[in-house]
């Protein structure tokens, strides 16, 4: 446990996180989730008690472990993109092999993992395709720790790319540990509640560095792309300091929690963009350039047109009423619980159970988004997921919350596939009584 917690804020030391071989290297990030849990949860009590409101919404909050939780699917089929392309480079073109059991080979690792994060979350702001899968985690309207979890599904088949060049010397299991450590370190920097640390803030990337870097404001734009370090900001130009009222969000907000929406919509615009031109030249540039460009304009682009920051912007947050709220909640735990089974057992379940339970889980986060957004096809799509839930109830894919809840589950299930027939069919006779 104090291994676990020490690695979220890359507190290990080369002794005890140094391994010969990468099956031996433990998994920092799976051990740390309690404590993802646990600070979620002080820093909405902390936050309630120093500010008298919470700093997460229902809505924003669960849209931001979706997104999590869809980011790490493809590693319940095959292993991370990240280490699996290190590991063939380095068993086929490494050009020396530094011990991995020495403090300098550690410390290096550390410092090369970090400066190729810090490239390759700055091409991931400058690149137009690149920023399509990074904009999922800009997109949240808020800053707390929920806002850590909201990573893309895509950008992991992309990133592999930059820390390829370590693999030519640093030995496999070093990196296993570093990107973990780099990637745990980041989670407890997404606070408001957290000001200023001092002497640490020339050093360090911390919250203050990182609320920049999430702002929609014109200072904000492109800047502080650190991982744990921030001194590679400063010395290539990128760093600012935070001084105007940080406004969260990507500069034109998408307003929705539809999950699927969030983490794909970037890519059909850029798709519609790059058609209204003639030019074979500025339709591969729409791809390849900074997200604001446009012909005749620099690499990056400008941002003229981007809407004016004030301050006063308030996020998006439509009210819905709370029986909603509590319908939803309870069964994005129930969610979470198959979730978890599916990470727990994905060595004996066959890939067709894998699959399915993979489908079911994107479908239900999709329909609790769409029952957040409050669109008129939600009645239908969750009716629907209600019979995909009973049918893994009955053949014993879904478990309950805890054992004494197995039957208020069942009729909890039951009574949701109940209402939301009902409403289906309620909605069905309104539409036949308008065409009328």
């Amino acid at each position: 446990m104090s291994t676990a917690f020490r690695a979220m804020f890359s507190l290990l030391t080369p002794n005890e996180s140094s391994f010969q071989k990468v099956e031996d290297v433990p998994p920092y990030v799976q051990q740390a989730t309690p404590f993802f849990v646990g600070l979620i949860f002080l820093e909405l009590a902390v936050g309630v008690l120093k500010t008298g409101t919470t700093v997460v919404t229902i809505s924003d909050g669960l849209t931001s472990i979706s997104a999590g939780m869809i980011s790490r699917l493809p590693s319940v089929l095959m292993r991370g993109c990240e280490l699996t392309a290190y590991m063939y480079v380095w068993d086929r073109f490494h050009l020396v092999e530094l011990p991995w059991d020495s403090a300098w080979t550690w410390w290096l690792t550390f410092l090369g993992v970090d400066f190729c994060y810090y490239w390759l979350h700055r091409f991931a702001h400058e690149v137009a395709i690149l920023w399509a899968a990074h904009q999922v985690h800009h997109s949240s309207e808020y800053y707390n720790l929920t806002t850590a979890l909201r990573q893309s599904l895509t950008q992991q088949f992309t990133s592999w790319i930059f820390y390829l060049p370590m693999a030519l010397a640093l030995p496999p299991s070093v990196f296993a540990v570093h990107i973990q450590l780099n990637l745990l370190y980041q989670f407890w920097i997404h606070t408001e509640l957290i000001r200023d640390l001092g002497p640490l803030e020339w050093v360090f990337n911390t919250p203050k560095h990182h609320r920049v870097h999430h702002g929609r404001n014109h200072y904000c734009i492109d800047k502080n792309y650190g991982g744990i370090l921030i001194i590679w900001d400063r010395l290539f130009g990128t760093f600012a300091e935070e001084t105007d009222k940080v406004v969260y969000g990507l500069v034109f907000p998408i307003k929705t929690f539809e999950i699927l929406y969030v983490q794909f919509h970037y890519y059909s615009y850029l798709w519609r963009k790059s058609k209204t031109y003639k030019a074979i030249s500025n339709k591969l540039s729409t791809f390849i350039k900074g997200p604001s460009w446009k012909p005749g304009k620099s690499r990056l682009g400008d941002h003229v047109d981007n809407p004016k920051v004030t301050g006063k912007e308030v996020p998006h947050d439509p009210s819905w009423p709370l029986p909603l709220q509590v319908y939803v909640v309870i069964h994005f735990l129930l969610v979470l619980q198959i979730y978890h089974d599916l990470f727990e057992n994905k060595m004996m379940l066959s890939q067709l159970t894998i699959l399915g339970m993979t489908n079911y889980i994107l479908l239900t986060l999709t329909a609790l988004g769409f029952i957040i957004d409050q669109r008129p096809t939600a009645a239908v799509l969750e009716m629907l997921r209600c019979v995909v839930m009973v049918t893994l109830q009955k053949y014993g894919y879904m478990k309950p919350l805890m054992p004494l809840l197995a039957v208020p589950t069942e009729a909890f299930v039951s009574l949701s596939l109940l209402y939301w027939a009902v409403q289906s069919f309620l909605q069905l006779l309104s539409i036949k009584r308008k065409t009328n």
